[in-house]
């Protein structure tokens, strides 16, 4: 895996995400209640922290918990809620050193379908249906992970040229239309629920 992605929009950031799987796992984990190019900025801010050219499972799933809190909440944080997502990284890498001796890669590498490929993303801690779709469809869009049937696995988001997440954001045009459909998203759910309450309110 060695590819150049455009998530961070900063180009160190970026390498890393392209070369390091449990960089763009990491990534996809922290991509929660924060912008999109800080959530994908963390890994490198993490490995950087940890004075490592990279993350590696082990070394962050046998970290003292307390001391990787510290060191996700240092200025500038990692993310918004510092504590809460150390202990998911840290749940992450323990689970890939269990279940993948830590080798990120191999959460993809042969999966022979993307139905199962989706369900092996879906058993990753804080990967939830939907999470663990936008993830298959960035791997199948941008880094050549195609397993058979992913589109459909992943659903919308599988989808050519839909802009629907970070899947199809290669630069900063395509993150501006993938945040416009965000936005988009965002402003019809909460227009539905405002119709839901008067609705309800008039009963």
């Amino acid at each position: 895996m060695d590819v150049t992605l455009h998530l961070a929009q900063d180009p160190e950031a970026d390498r890393l995400l392209g070369r390091s799987p449990l960089a763009a796992l990491t990534g996809m984990l922290l991509d929660q209640q924060i912008p999109m190019e800080w959530a994908f900025k963390g890994p490198a801010t993490i490995a950087r922290r940890l004075g490592a050219d990279d993350l590696d499972a082990h070394d962050i799933a046998a970290y003292d918990p307390e001391a990787f809190a510290a060191l996700l909440a240092e200025k500038p944080a990692v993310h918004r809620y510092p504590g809460s997502m150390a202990k998911r990284v840290q749940q992450l890498c323990q689970y890939l050193v269990e279940q993948y001796d830590g080798d990120a890669e191999a959460v993809w590498r042969d999966a022979g379908s993307g139905e199962e490929l989706l369900k092996r993303l879906q058993e990753l801690p804080g990967f939830g249906k939907q999470k663990a779709q936008i993830f298959l469809a960035l791997l199948g869009k941008q880094l050549g992970v195609r397993p058979e049937g992913w589109r459909e696995a992943a659903g919308a988001y599988g989808e050519p040229d839909s802009f629907r997440s970070v899947a199809d954001i290669t630069g900063p045009e395509s993150l501006a239309r993938v945040r416009a459909h965000k936005q988009e998203t965002k402003a019809a759910a909460k227009a539905a629920k405002a119709a839901g309450q008067a609705g309800a309110a008039g009963k």
